[in-house]
């Protein structure tokens, strides 16, 4: 049996709920003031009871074999720091009740892929303890032809190996400049990195860096060099050891059309603070748009048989090529790019995926938030009864998962939380969608007297919609069937062994805070998690906080980065607005 709870926190005004499995004898359990009492490690917490509840039996949990009983403590809305305790005596790790607590973490989830930086020193002004030299300075070899040399020095180490992949690259791009666009307010604490101070946001000061390394990955026709690796990954060392030849990788259409896409987004985001750097990405973004109408078909990559580096490979280029579309269309509004756009959504595509491998979310995210209206009206249709569909289907499968994350048995796969974050950010657009919904009635209906009038009901959806995503967040935080933060140096059980070679070569017992883990998968790839997790364990539990595991322990920008927006939703005006019940 055993007590799991958000181990960093619940807002005041929203819905708080921890998981205990237990036997049916076990139904009652308090809330205790952690302050003075909560201790770690077994030691019995003895602090004041605050609240009682009885435990709501929610019967098994397919994803996790457990039979699992919620505990509701919603009603506790005075800030100050907790745990819940069962009438046998166990107890869930501490947590804290306040307007703030997703701030630190936002923080430490972005500043995280500063750690990530190639090609430049990370010094202890910035870095703290996690300094290195320079990495990676020599100019990149390309793959079919050995006699060319280019510098392509900089951007983030994609993951826990040291290469650098485009797809990946634009994604989480994308991931960041949506949170600011979407959210400004929710980045005003500086992150302590180089350019900190220079007037420009910190945020848009780290994903620059990576834009910079991007704008370097294009060839002369406009397409975007699919990667650039050593031909095998390095052995656990530091960057700075790690001397390989790295090559660039031929040109794909997913590649090109996701740097199309990023680059118009970016262009338009960078505007308001350096006209000249936003013009450079749009040229960047129409010449890689123009090698897509040169190259209408699919343009495939895969590895070359001695390389083992990540493939990043994609059997099909339509969803990028939406939302480069649908990106090139909102920055521009030349009608070409609607004509484009119109086309694509005809086509059999998802439209709601915010991965590596689908992007089809962006587009929507891109149309469904122009405050312009450049689409038009039937392509905003279209799309927003896709974000909406998937909204409610989401919404029913996190009901009946007794754990609230919107998840199926079959969905934990590799990378399983940036599912689980992915998710949430589909919810977090239909919660905007459905706000926009009640602005427009209480503007349409002036008898209503300012109140929403017949929108009441989009607004009573949105509030599931967006409880249903903070559950999501629950979820990563602690509310699992493993017990784990999978955020490291966030809550008193997280994660601390990620695949990440920075992290096992430093020498300093605890990893950098904010790094997102992969998290379960249900068929374990790597040696010792197939060691250590018997055949048949339910998909919720398969997962092993061991630096081996790649498969279920790595980290990587892009799962960083809907964790950054899904926090900065969060953190929009906290202080003064809190969040829906």
């Amino acid at each position: 049996m055993a007590v799991y709870c958000n181990q960093t926190g619940y807002l005041p005004k929203g819905t708080k709920r921890a998981v205990m499995t237990a036997g049916g004898h076990c139904q009652v359990f308090e809330v205790a003031n952690g302050t003075n009492g909560g201790t770690v490690d077994g030691m019995e917490q003895k602090g004041q009871v605050v609240m009682e509840g009885e435990a709501l039996d929610m019967g098994v949990d397919a994803a996790s074999g457990d039979h699992v009983y919620v505990l509701d403590f919603s009603g506790l809305e005075q800030e100050g720091t907790y745990y819940v305790k069962n009438e046998i005596g166990e107890t869930s790790h501490r947590f804290r009740v306040g307007t703030d607590v997703y701030r630190a973490l936002q923080k430490d989830l972005t500043k995280a892929l500063y750690y990530q930086r190639c090609g430049c020193e990370l010094t202890a002004e910035y870095a703290g303890a996690y300094t290195h030299p320079c990495c990676h300075m020599d100019d990149a070899v390309l793959w079919e032809d050995r006699s060319v040399r280019k510098e392509v020095k900089g951007g983030w180490h994609d993951a826990g190996d040291y290469g650098r992949y485009i797809s990946p690259a634009a994604v989480a791009v994308g991931h960041l400049l949506y949170a600011y666009q979407l959210f400004p307010e929710s980045f005003e604490d500086a992150l302590g990195i180089p350019e900190s101070g220079n007037g420009v946001p910190d945020v848009l000061n780290e994903c620059r860096y990576e834009l910079e390394w991007m704008l370097k990955m294009q060839d002369e026709e406009g397409g975007a060099y699919h990667k650039l690796t050593s031909e095998r990954h390095a052995d656990f060392i530091m960057p700075q050891e790690d001397k390989a030849q790295f090559y660039l990788f031929p040109v794909s259409s997913m590649a090109t059309a996701d740097y199309a896409a990023s680059m118009a987004l970016a262009s338009r985001v960078y505007r308001q603070f350096d006209v000249q750097f936003a013009d450079r990405l749009l040229e960047a973004a129409r010449k890689a748009y123009g090698w897509l109408e040169k190259h209408p078909g699919y343009v495939g990559f895969q590895n070359p048989e001695s390389c083992n580096t990540g493939e990043y490979d994609d059997v099909c280029d339509r969803d990028e090529r939406l939302w480069a579309a649908a990106e090139m269309l909102v920055t521009t509004g030349e009608a070409k790019y609607q004509e484009q756009l119109t086309l694509l959504l005809a086509e059999n595509l998802t439209k709601t995926d915010f991965g590596w491998t689908d992007v089809s979310g962006f587009a929507a995210l891109a149309v469904l938030t122009d405050r312009a209206h450049r689409a038009s009206e039937e392509s905003v249709k279209n799309l927003r009864q896709a974000v909406l569909a998937e909204a409610d289907r989401l919404t029913a499968v996190a009901k009946k998962s007794r754990y609230g994350v919107a998840m199926e048995p079959e969905d934990y796969v590799w990378g399983s939380n940036m599912v689980v974050l992915n998710r949430a950010m589909l919810l977090i657009l239909a919660t905007l969608i459905t706000e926009q919904d009640v602005a427009k009635n209480t503007v349409d209906n002036p008898a209503c007297g300012g109140s929403a009038c017949d929108g009441g009901a989009s607004d009573e959806k949105g509030a599931v919609y967006e409880q249903i995503a903070l559950a999501q967040m629950d979820y990563l935080l602690g509310v699992n069937a493993v017990d784990y933060s999978y955020v490291t140096g966030h809550g008193e059980h997280a994660y601390r062994h990620p695949h990440n070679r920075p992290t096992e070569c430093d020498g300093i017992e605890l990893p950098m805070p904010g790094w997102v883990s992969g998290g379960p998968f249900k068929t374990p790839c790597d040696e010792v998690g197939k060691e250590r997790i018997p055949v048949g364990t339910p998909p919720m539990k398969c997962y092993v906080d061991h630096a081996a595991c790649y498969s279920l322990n790595e980290i990587t920008i892009y799962w960083n980065s809907p964790a950054v927006f899904v926090t900065a939703y969060i953190n929009r005006g906290q202080a003064e607005r809190q969040i829906r019940q």
